[in-house]
């Protein structure tokens, strides 16, 4: 089938707002593979000092290692979402040239695959967000490292 270049520009017209998805989910494997790389960082450290420890800091240790782990599976599974979601665009792109070069009618076939693509890309970013809360609730900053007095904090203030 010959194709003018009218038809080709159209179809690439038409690839744009896919490919700007998949740039954005790129963007966002980039920053959930950060995270990843931290948590598998501190849980190196934690599981290196595990053995050295007793009693309350040992069981510290145990619980942020806990914590780490359900972190793990979630940006593991996060991950897995998007990669999903960019494998999903791609198709969705390979589907708009196959139309364009072959003139079968795939639109119904385009427009599930963008459908599925921004379901995956919504799950990925629902298990970002549980992850990222999951990371701030585990994170105890001791009271009295607060000051939550302000006059207590005067006080050490004017002793320097």
């Amino acid at each position: 089938m010959d194709l003018d270049a009218g038809a080709i520009a159209q179809t690439i017209q038409l690839s744009v707002t896919p490919v700007f998805l998949l740039v954005a989910t790129g963007s966002l494997l980039n920053v959930i593979a950060g995270r990843l790389a931290r948590v598998v960082d501190r849980s190196r450290h934690l599981m290196q000092r595990w053995a050295d420890t007793e009693g309350v800091e040992h069981e510290r240790i145990v619980a942020e290692l806990r914590i780490a782990d359900r972190r793990m599976k979630i940006i593991n599974n996060s991950i897995l979402s998007a990669v999903a979601c960019g494998i999903v665009v791609c198709l969705l792109v390979a589907l708009l040239f196959t139309q364009a070069f072959t003139g079968a009618n795939l639109g119904v076939a385009a427009s599930w695959a963008f459908a599925v693509a921004m379901l995956l890309l919504l799950v990925s970013l629902i298990l970002f967000l549980v992850e990222v809360r999951l990371a701030v609730r585990a994170i105890h900053v001791p009271m009295e490292l607060l000051e939550l007095e302000d006059r207590d904090w005067k006080q050490r203030r004017d002793r320097r």
